[in-house]
């Protein structure tokens, strides 16, 4: 089946945007550690965690930026890294990247676009192992054969979309009664998962915050593709601005992205970052591509030959994935063991409660006995 010209501009920016989001890391890293050698000081703990962790939670939404900005300032440290050339032009590099993975989905489908952002990945350890020499080890060369592997699979078996000619057309497809039941057991289970079970086992069952996330990722991407898509008819000159379904969809993705943000980082605080990743690119990407196939009915037309490709494209891509993180939590604890400090588990305390919080929080935790941590809260 030969892929429509929409289609190749989505990919196209989305093999971009994975090129510039990883590329992005190794650059804004070793301006850290120009600064660092310049002034003698460490960057914020907050810096030093979004290298490592953002390779893994691209929203794919365009708004890592924001979380970046966030990060940046809430950590605690040296802020010599802001003085650095090489540190903006990662930032600069990262927004174009954001920029471009955005635009992507006015032009594809979501079962295309999503699970391309694990190349993101790949850019990232391959230049880490040449750029920072950082080895990459044979499990992490496997993980990145299984990544590329399952997104040529799924480029090729990548469904095409019907026209669309403006926004209300969207909004048909969202009021449609398939989606209105995905999008009520997603309201449903995001209120009993805040409500009910993250008060109890949130911190002790790493589904729960992860769920949320995934959860609201789903509706948000629905939304930014609905959103992209009105801009780019928009810039068409067919003007989507007058209508209010534009502006629903606006308020939709920053509601959705502002739970995300939330939840993200109490999962990232309470959980190994190796234990959050997989699990949540899983359940993020897989419910992303549910809703997909509800809302814009991508899977309508194709014969199941070429869905079962898909899927099989998509698992290889979640196992390659599953592989390089492995290999880079690995890499990750023997660095930390040699010249630098184990990252603090608290980064959304930081955020909202500032540094002498965590502090009290880390010496606390240190001073009790592991049977009276684990009473603290009881698991589901």
């Amino acid at each position: 089946m030969g892929m429509s010209q929409d289609n190749l501009r989505g990919f196209i920016l989305a093999l971009l945007s994975s090129g510039f989001i990883g590329a992005s890391f190794i650059i804004k890293k070793k301006g850290l550690r120009r600064a660092a050698a310049v002034s003698g000081v460490r960057a914020g703990l907050s810096i030093l965690f979004l290298f490592w962790g953002f390779n893994h939670f691209r929203f794919n939404l365009g708004f890592s930026c924001l979380h970046l900005i966030l990060w940046s300032f809430a950590g605690y440290g040296g802020y010599a890294y802001l003085l650095e050339p090489l540190w903006w032009l990662g930032m600069v590099t990262m927004i174009v990247g954001e920029v471009a993975n955005f635009v992507a989905y006015a032009f594809a489908p979501a079962i295309l676009v999503t699970p391309l952002g694990a190349l993101s990945i790949i850019v990232s350890a391959v230049l880490a192992h040449f750029m920072l020499k950082e080895k990459l080890h044979q499990l992490g060369v496997l993980g990145c054969v299984m990544c590329i592997s399952g997104s040529v699979i799924i480029v090729i078996h990548a469904p095409q979309e019907s026209p669309i000619t403006s926004v209300q057309e969207i909004w048909a497809m969202a009021t449609q009664p398939a989606f209105l039941l995905y999008l009520g057991s997603v309201i449903v289970l995001v209120v009993l998962l805040i409500l009910y079970f993250a008060p109890r086992c949130g911190h002790t069952n790493v589904l729960v915050f992860t769920g949320i996330c995934s959860l609201m990722g789903s509706l948000s991407v629905m939304s930014v593709k609905a959103l992209g898509t009105a801009l780019k008819l928009t810039f068409e000159g067919k003007n989507q601005l007058v209508y209010l379904e534009t502006w629903f969809f606006m308020f939709i993705v920053a509601t959705c992205v502002i739970i995300q943000m939330n939840y993200l980082n109490k999962a990232l605080d309470t959980f190994n970052t190796a234990v959050v990743s997989p699990i949540y690119y899983v359940m993020f990407t897989s419910l992303t591509i549910i809703a997909s196939v509800i809302m814009f009915k991508d899977w309508d037309g194709q014969n199941t030959g070429s869905i079962v490709s898909e899927l099989c494209g998509f698992i290889a891509v979640l196992c390659g994935t599953i592989l390089l993180n492995s290999t880079k939590d690995s890499d990750r604890g023997s660095s930390f063991r040699g010249e630098h400090a184990p990252l603090s588990p608290t980064l959304s305390t930081g955020l909202f409660s500032g540094n002498r919080e965590i502090l009290k929080h880390d010496e606390e935790n240190e001073l009790l006995p592991d049977d009276i941590r684990l009473r603290k809260q009881e698991p589901c």
